[in-house]
């Protein structure tokens, strides 16, 4: 980044160029501007020469030909001071036209447009500051995001960013322009995840009036409010598997329905018959409505607002899913009462399990030392397979499990064993099909699904 003027030479810039800078405000409505210098072609070469050495040339934006026949240089426009503009005029160029303008739709350069987005963002922001007076240092790039997740035009900013006393004293102006140098028009800093029941987002709204974003996953529509509700791009995975189940004619209960992430795939792609939704979110539930109609599917969902613990339904279901990290465990009695009765059914069952590195079992015959985590579609195909058993399926899709993973599924198989014969008073059978693994959750820490079939001991002899 360039270098900081000294702060008693900002305090006598010209007229001109602070009349240049009030327009530029003005007239920009936020969209991505630049100050250049004005001269006729044939002191460009000049200009250029003097600029560079002075180092107030703008590399980030291509020079300008105007429809006058005139150039425009674009130039640094918190480092160009009117002793510059006097500099060109009487000495570098004399008699040439040296005015300042703003060009409204700067080309960018090739070296800008080689820029990450994070690089981008560094650099505009510490331009910014160092306009404002403040001198840019490694403490304040360090503090700037490395990533950030978009939702249309608002950007969602991480926990660990603008945390720096000295950023402060720059708002609100600083999230203006964190805002133009990621494209967006909203801004939102995410905090941790409050420790209530309901899994608050900690988000504060730095720009804009509300904080409702739509996202599409896998042609679904999710509409929600970032300061209210989660939203896990990580689960993409575990949303496309789901969404390639066979379940027609089906009836499904999802203990922890959120604002649709499993749900809607579910019933817009699995084709689900009907579908309990269990939610105690006020927030996620009022997205959830809204997303159930957005997708069409209003009509084979019924919503169960409140603590599932109270849930008022028994022997309905085919399938259930519990989609809570880091355990579902509070939810498995529930989970064994609404399958049914006569027929059981599967339990898709999210958990956050801590696992070591160099302890992946490997498929037979694999000399590779890498894990290797089967697609959905390679899931889907193997459990659709003509002739394939319970017993097959287990040996074809778990084979490529970490230890622990396999040791914490038969656990909670033995468990849900148990559950279902004091729920419904005998014996069933329980059945580990597929372990899948959904995402890195934290260093050694792997959220996985398991798809336990449960039957009734009458059915599987």
């Amino acid at each position: 980044t360039c270098g900081c003027a000294e702060t008693q030479q900002r305090e006598f810039r010209g007229a001109s160029r602070k009349q240049c800078m009030a327009s530029n405000m003005e007239e920009a409505g936020g969209k991505p501007t630049a100050v250049a210098v004005v001269t006729e072609p044939r002191f460009t070469q000049r200009y250029r020469e003097y600029l560079e050495k002075q180092k107030l040339l703008d590399r980030q934006h291509r020079v300008k030909k105007l429809r006058d026949g005139t150039v425009a240089l674009p130039v640094l426009r918190e480092a160009f001071l009117e002793q510059h503009l006097q500099e060109l005029r009487n000495r570098v160029a004399p008699g040439s036209t040296c005015v300042l303008t703003q060009l409204l739709d700067p080309v960018p350069s090739k070296k800008a447009q080689s820029y990450s987005p994070a690089q981008r963002l560094c650099l505009e922001v510490s331009r910014w500051v160092e306009g404002r007076g403040v001198t840019w240092s490694a403490e304040l790039e360090a503090d700037l995001p490395r990533s950030w997740q978009r939702h249309g035009d608002l950007s969602l900013l991480s926990e660990d960013c603008f945390q720096a006393k000295q950023w402060r004293h720059l708002e609100p102006e600083l999230w203006e322009t964190v805002a133009s140098a990621l494209g967006v028009q909203r801004l939102a800093k995410r905090g941790r995840v409050s420790p209530d029941s309901t899994r608050t987002p900690a988000v504060s709204l730095l720009l804009g009036d509300h904080g409702w974003v739509e996202h599409v996953d896998n042609g679904i529509r999710y509409k929600f409010d970032v300061t209210q509700c989660m939203f896990s791009f990580g689960n993409i995975t575990e949303k496309l598997r789901v969404a390639s189940l066979p379940c027609a004619g089906e009836v499904l209960v999802d203990l922890y329905a959120g604002i649709g992430y499993f749900t809607l795939p579910f019933l817009v792609h699995a084709e689900a018959a009907f579908v309990h939704a269990c939610e105690w979110n006020p927030h996620a539930v009022v997205a959830l409505r809204n997303n159930l109609e957005l997708n069409g599917v209003a009509d084979r969902c019924q919503i169960h607002f409140g603590d599932n613990r109270k849930l008022k339904l028994s022997n309905v279901a085919d399938r259930v899913n519990l989609g809570l990290i880091p355990s579902s465990e509070e939810g498995w009695p529930i989970a064994c009462r609404v399958l049914k009765q006569d027929a059981g059914g599967i339990l898709h069952i999210h958990q956050n399990v801590e696992s070591f590195p160099g302890k992946t079992l490997q498929p037979p015959g694999s000399s590779e030392m890498e894990e290797h985590w089967p697609s959905p579609q390679q899931i889907i195909s193997n459990q659709l397979k003509n002739g394939a058993t319970s017993d097959s399926r287990r040996k074809t899709l778990s084979v490529a499990t970490k230890p622990e993973w396999q040791s914490w599924a038969e656990v909670a198989e033995t468990r849900i064993a148990t559950l279902l014969h004091q729920v419904h008073g005998k014996p069933w059978k329980t059945q580990i099909l597929h372990i899948q693994p959904v995402k890195s959750y934290a260093p050694h820490v792997d959220h996985i699904v398991l798809d336990l079939e449960c039957r009734p001991c009458h059915l599987v002899g």
